[in-house]
Formats: C-alpha cells, sequence, structure tokens
C-alpha cells in the first residue's frame, strides 16, 4: 500500500470547476447589487442638493438659488462661509467642477435667471448598463424623477421613494 499524500488531478479539477460555477452566478448578482447602490447614492446625493439649494435660497435670498456646485461647497480652510462657498455640501458634492462625479453618476447644474430664480440638476450613470441603468432629475420643485431610457426631465416619472 503507497502512502498517498496531496489531492489526485481529478480532484483538483473538480474543486476548481465548482468554483468557477460558483463565481458564474455570484458574480452577476454582486455586480446587480453594486448598481443599485449606485443609484441609492444618486438618489440620496440629489436629497441633499435639494436640502443644500433650499437652505442656500433661504439664507442667500439675493443671490437665489446657487448656480453653481462650488456656492454650495465648503469655504476654504481658515474662511467663512459666504455664498461663493456656503458650506452645505462635502467637497464631492461641491466640486469645483461643472459636473460631479459620485458613486458611477455625474451630477449636472444648471441655473437659471439672474439671480437664479430656477435650477435643476441631472444625476446621469457614468456607464449606462454598468455603474446604473435609470437617469435622475431634480428641480427648483424638490421632487426627484426618473427615466430609464435618456436623462431624466420635468414630465419623467416621480421616484416613489
Amino acid at each position: 500500500m503507497r502512502n498517498q499524500r496531496g489531492f489526485t488531478l481529478i480532484e483538483l479539477l473538480i474543486v476548481v470547476a465548482i468554483v468557477l460555477i460558483l463565481a458564474a452566478v455570484a458574480i452577476p448578482n454582486l455586480l446587480q447589487a453594486r448598481m443599485s447602490a449606485n443609484e441609492c447614492s444618486a438618489v440620496a446625493s440629489l436629497r441633499t442638493y435639494n436640502s443644500a439649494q433650499s437652505t442656500y435660497q433661504s439664507t442667500y435670498s439675493a443671490n437665489g438659488y446657487a448656480s453653481s456646485f462650488t456656492a454650495l461647497g465648503p469655504p476654504a480652510e481658515g474662511s467663512e462661509a459666504s455664498s461663493t462657498a456656503a458650506g452645505l455640501v462635502d467637497n464631492v458634492l461641491g466640486c469645483a467642477q461643472s459636473t460631479c462625479m459620485k458613486a458611477g453618476y455625474n451630477f449636472v447644474l444648471s441655473a437659471a435667471g439672474t439671480p437664479p430664480t430656477a435650477f435643476s440638476i441631472q444625476a446621469n450613470p457614468l456607464s449606462l448598463g454598468s455603474t446604473g441603468n435609470r437617469f435622475f432629475y431634480t428641480d427648483n420643485s424638490f421632487v426627484i424623477r426618473v427615466n430609464t431610457s435618456t436623462y431624466a426631465g420635468p414630465k419623467d416619472s416621480v421616484l416613489s421613494n
């Protein structure tokens, strides 16, 4: 009788096959969960923007709504909050670019009027089908809307949450 040590090639192939089957089942579910988390984050970010715009408009009423993400963002270190940097959102949502990116979504702010009496913010997936499947939109009505085919706008479905 031979003393057997280790695994045979067949045993190793069976284990590898089982691991591959489990991965084939788990990875699509993981990607779907990640997309869902990105969409929830986008909606939460739009709620934050709505609250920030409402606070900004009531605090700096002569300026209307914020016309840029920078105006909602944090002031420079050692500076006080002002109409150009109100400190109502963090530096991710109050980025210095014309579009902010967070959790697979691209946020775009548009303001109308001087001073702005209306605003709209779009949340579009960076990669449709990979980072998100839905487009979101909010404006000075503070209602978040959703669309599955193109950017969301005022006439799209109202989000039930």
